[in-house]
């Protein structure tokens, strides 16, 4: 079984990791999933999947799975490939076109500082497939894998089920390359920057917010269960709301915490993204603007889920404007920060 480096990341050391070594490290970014295409086979591979997970889905697997099989899949397919086609592109699915070229820009990012790393991409659920990648990465010669999920906040459904499935690849893998794990984390300077940067540059774009602004946080959601159990998630969700709403000199008034993306069948994590949004219309806020930090790029969830249905829930109460502002994607403030903790984790960590 390999063993993951669980060595401390306390700041950049003078000392570079000899060449050699970079040469046969890899860096993996890897993201949640999306279908291959927005039909409703597709869609069905991927919730299969994903729903599969007890990771994602803690109820007991006697109740769970013949729900899922039974009833899930065979009616949430059509409705999701139906959201999924309202947010595609000629190229695909944006959460992939947005990991593939976060993953080429941290490439020339690392090579730029004399970190010449190889950097790949995987997806948890769909393609390409982590095992995948893995393999692949390891037929190439790679020593060292640097796991990097691409979630600021720390969840068992999303971080955790990652570091799991790598570690089940490689016990069955002859002679498995070293595997180490990298967190973003909740409260990283450089990334509460970078968030805070893209709101001032929305600012710029649509004029600076006035008294009866609001500015809505939107998370995903969790059932209430996991964080009773002890995961950090909702803390981590309220850390960085905090510290990105001290960085804009937002008072606690002009901004609001939520929870998006709800499947109905247990309690989650409260308030709603869409009864926010609902009851902001409802009070006729002049105007709105809505950012995910928890995603770092565009997928269904924000494109479809806050841009399009919840403009549409806020102007239907009676709100005023709405504005959503995009994940940060490919700024290079981003790309910045991924390359900062890829560095300072190879430096500290011994071959």
């Amino acid at each position: 079984m390999p063993r993951f480096s669980s060595r401390a990341e306390s700041g950049l050391h003078e000392s570079r990791p000899h060449a050699a070594s970079l040469a046969s490290t890899a860096v993996l970014l890897v993201n949640l999933g999306t279908p291959e295409a927005p039909d409703t086979a597709s869609v069905r591979r991927y919730l299969r999947e994903f729903l599969s997970d007890p990771h994602v889905v803690i109820l007991p697997r006697l109740l769970w799975l013949p729900l899922l099989h039974g009833i899930v899949l065979n009616v949430r397919p059509k409705h999701s490939a139906a959201r999924y086609q309202k947010i595609w592109t000629p190229e695909g699915s944006p959460l992939k076109i947005h990991t593939e070229k976060q993953a080429k820009l941290l490439r020339g990012f690392l090579g730029a500082d004399k970190h010449p790393m190889h950097v790949a991409y995987a997806m948890r659920y769909g393609r390409p497939a982590l095992d995948d990648v893995l393999a692949r990465l390891h037929r190439q010669g790679m020593r060292r894998i640097l796991l990097l999920p691409l979630y600021p906040q720390h969840a068992t459904s999303t971080m955790a089920t990652v570091f799991d499935a790598a570690e089940a690849w490689a016990a069955r893998v002859k002679n498995p390359p070293k595997l180490l794990k990298l967190r973003l984390r909740a409260d990283d300077p450089r990334y509460i920057a970078a968030l805070a940067a893209s709101v001032r540059e929305h600012w710029m774009r649509e004029g600076q917010p006035d008294p009866a602004y609001r500015l809505v946080m939107s998370f995903h959601g969790v059932p209430r269960r996991t964080i009773e159990r002890g995961d950090p998630y909702y803390d981590e969700c309220l850390k960085t709301a905090a510290l990105l709403a001290h960085e804009l000199g937002l008072s606690a008034e002009h901004y609001r915490i939520a929870f998006q993306s709800y499947p109905g069948y247990c309690r989650w994590l409260s308030p709603r993204t869409d009864e926010t949004l609902a009851e902001l219309g409802a009070a006729h806020t002049q105007r709105v603007d809505v950012i995910c930090p928890g995603f770092v790029s565009d997928c269904l969830e924000t494109l479809e889920e806050i841009a399009i249905e919840g403009k549409k829930t806020f102007l239907a109460a009676g709100g005023g404007e709405f504005h959503y502002i995009p994940c940060l994607n490919e700024r290079d403030d981003w790309i910045h920060t991924l390359a900062r903790r890829v560095i300072a984790h190879t430096r500290q960590t011994p071959d």
